[in-house]
């Protein structure tokens, strides 16, 4: 496997942890980058160590990280099941691996339809809405058929396939929202309330498996996307329980997609951004 697409995987999880990042920051960092990290594989846990330090351990599924400003530049990764150390086998491992600036991305572990894991780089719109307004995102990252998400009980998004995202300005408010097989009434996940504030985006997440039955919701928020932001969109960790792709996510999506992290988490990259 090359190290460009280990890489992607690395820098994905390498954000997870600001403070640490900071610590092995390279010394002629410039312009950062703002990623999260949604953990979204039931039954994988892993470690993460970047320049031989650890940022990250005991990654467990469910978790989605805050939004971390990463210093671009190049980093020595290295992955390893948890607990094993800074001197374990390494599951993924890449050096002198680029961390591009600019971007806003969340980065999703998951299982694909067909039930095998894999990574998906999905690029946030941080595009102002208009006055009233929010903006709603959903996106497909379960081992699961097509399924329709509906708002108050009437269809928003229909027949969303993993890993596709489709996206809304809509009144802003609060929703309440479900998930069901697509072209049926069989509720999958929900009904879940979604407080759509003014000026956010609110991103929601499907993740799990639908044969294993542990379906489950994971809610994202950027803030700051007022018709007059006062600052850079930002956006909070979710609950656990889309401009263009940057030029590095149309990179990995020619690369294509290998790998595989631990015994349950595996690599692909998709599109950041799929049409509804």
């Amino acid at each position: 496997m090359s190290g460009r697409r280990h890489g992607a995987v690395a820098v994905a999880l390498l954000t997870v942890a600001g403070a640490a990042a900071a610590a092995v920051a390279p010394a002629h960092a410039a312009e950062n980058a703002t990623v999260s990290v949604l953990h979204g594989v039931p039954g994988a846990t892993v470690d993460v160590y970047a320049n031989g330090k650890a940022l990250l351990t005991n990654f467990k599924p469910g978790t989605l990280t805050d939004p971390v400003k990463l210093p671009s530049g190049s980093y020595d990764l290295k992955v390893t099941a948890a607990g094993t150390g800074a001197n374990g086998a390494a599951v993924i491992q890449a050096n002198d691996v680029e961390v591009p600036a600019g971007s806003n991305v969340t980065v999703v572990a998951h299982l694909g339809a067909d039930g095998k894991p894999r990574l998906t780089p999905f690029a946030n719109d941080t595009s102002k809405v208009a006055a009233g307004k929010a903006r709603l995102t959903v996106r497909h990252t379960a081992a699961a058929p097509a399924v329709d998400v509906r708002a108050g009980g009437k269809p928003v998004f229909q027949d969303l396939t993993n890993p596709k995202e489709a996206s809304a300005d809509v009144a802003a408010g609060t929703v309440s929202a479900d998930v069901v097989l697509a072209d049926t009434s069989t509720v999958a996940i929900g009904p879940a309330d979604l407080n759509l504030q003014e000026g956010t985006s609110t991103i929601v997440y499907a993740w799990g498996s639908a044969q294993d039955k542990n379906l489950k919701l994971a809610v994202q928020t950027i803030s700051g996307l007022h018709s007059d932001p006062s600052g850079i969109p930002g956006g909070t960790g979710g609950q656990a329980a889309a401009g263009d792709a940057p030029t590095w996510l149309v990179v990995l999506l020619l690369a294509g997609a290998t790998g595989a992290l631990s015994t349950a988490v595996g690599l692909t990259v998709s599109r950041a951004r799929a049409r509804s």
